[in-house]
């Protein structure tokens, strides 16, 4: 696979929130989701995880702090770190984190 078109990939699914899974670069796993505007329980990883917004905004609470994302900005969310997604978020999100075993 060479050239992904992103914004189709991410319409295609069939829900939001279901990610696809792109590729692997190295330890680290790159995929592509649509968010819509339902919240999203919150999470940790043991790992540095890369939260990019291509499109619309996401809505996210790191660690009890409301961080807005919006189309165009990377937000790296630290190892261990609780975060989750609040009600409003929408468009298109490329995570980026190592493989869960």
């Amino acid at each position: 696979m060479n050239v992904v078109d992103l914004m189709t990939t991410a319409a295609e699914l069939p829900q939001a929130w279901s990610s696809r899974r792109l590729g692997q670069v190295g330890a680290a796993c790159v995929k592509v989701l649509r968010m819509d505007e339902l919240p999203v329980e919150e999470e940790r990883h043991g790992a540095d995880e890369a939260l990019l917004v291509l499109d619309g905004r996401l809505e996210l609470e790191v660690a009890g702090t409301p961080v807005p994302v919006r189309a165009g900005e990377l937000y790296l969310v630290a190892a261990g770190t609780p975060h989750r997604v609040r009600p409003g978020s929408r468009g298109t999100l490329v995570i980026v984190e190592l493989t869960e075993d």
